[in-house]
């Protein structure tokens, strides 16, 4: 299968390309600048602007581009940047996969499981409603962005990722130092729940979206039963051998991160009832396997 990438070099595509190139698939990277490389297609998101030729033959699309949440504080200047690098990225790329005479089959666009906003301890799947806040407001408008790829006939897919346990990047990238030093614990009380899936699960999960002709709109992408940050903490310890008796306190969160402590503290348990259903089988499905594996 011939199939494109946006994000490839983040840590999620960066996998997700060695993994399709080891089964043989072509694999096309969009990049910002001009292209250097064979398998390089020019793209420019702000400027809406795809160079569909390079797209030609494209079975599947799947878009990861967007500027980190956790890499900055959050000033209005960076909660913009996060918002247009995900909304006018997936509105440029979805425009002009339906302006193509031959559009690939299938658009899997990158979500996140902070479109539900703190869930509390309430099990949560893809039939919940949207919540409330920033992140929310970013995740639909994000979903939204995606409208002429859908109305185009293309199968859309929006893969709502929760935190991907992973030795670097994201936020398991930032703990997993922090642990080994012995001076990792809970954050505020511990008793958030934290919906979690391993770099490895999630990489199957995308290849299996690309496959599964009956799977359209919002699939999470998380392990099948959350855990508590206290769980995590627990599990942390035990696997890297470390005490686990430090904490952060609440206030002390939101001093160091600012607004985007309220995430950090918040509780999102949220289930995978649509992958579930369509019969994905974990090699990961405890928070201790995640985190062994990672």
């Amino acid at each position: 299968m011939r199939i494109a990438i946006t994000g490839s070099t983040g840590l999620i595509g960066t996998e997700l390309v060695r993994s399709l190139r080891a089964d043989g698939h072509d694999v096309v990277r969009l990049v910002r600048r001009a292209p250097a490389a064979a398998d390089e297609v020019r793209w420019d998101p702000k400027a809406q602007r795809v160079d569909t030729a390079g797209l030609a033959g494209c079975e599947a699309v799947v878009h990861l581009a967007g500027a980190g949440v956790g890499d900055h504080r959050w000033t209005a200047a960076y909660k913009q940047e996060i918002r247009d690098s995900r909304v006018l990225g997936t509105r440029a790329l979805a425009s002009a996969l339906a302006s193509m005479d031959a559009p690939p089959r299938v658009f899997v666009s990158g979500s996140a499981i902070g479109y539900y906003g703190d869930t509390g301890d309430r099990r949560t799947d893809e039939t919940s409603p949207a919540g409330t806040g920033f992140l929310p407001e970013v995740c639909v408008a994000w979903e939204n962005a995606a409208k002429p790829a859908e109305e185009a006939g293309i199968r859309t897919v929006f893969a709502r990722t929760g935190l991907v346990v992973a030795r670097s990047g994201g936020a398991w990238g930032r703990l997993f130092p922090v642990f080994r030093l012995g001076l990792g614990g809970r954050l505020g009380d511990g008793s958030q729940y934290w919906s979690f899936i391993s770099l490895q699960d999630h990489i199957r999960a995308l290849r299996h979206l690309v496959d599964s002709e009956d799977l359209t709109g919002p699939v999470n992408l998380t392990a099948p039963e959350p855990v508590t940050n206290r769980e995590v903490t627990a599990v942390m310890g035990r696997v890297l051998h470390r005490p686990t008796l430090c904490t952060v306190p609440a206030p002390v969160l939101r001093v160091a991160l600012g607004e985007f402590a309220g995430d950090v503290l918040g509780s999102q348990r949220v289930i995978p009832r649509r992958l579930l259903d369509s019969g994905f089988a974990y090699d990961h499905p405890r928070i201790a396997e995640a985190v062994r594996a990672a």
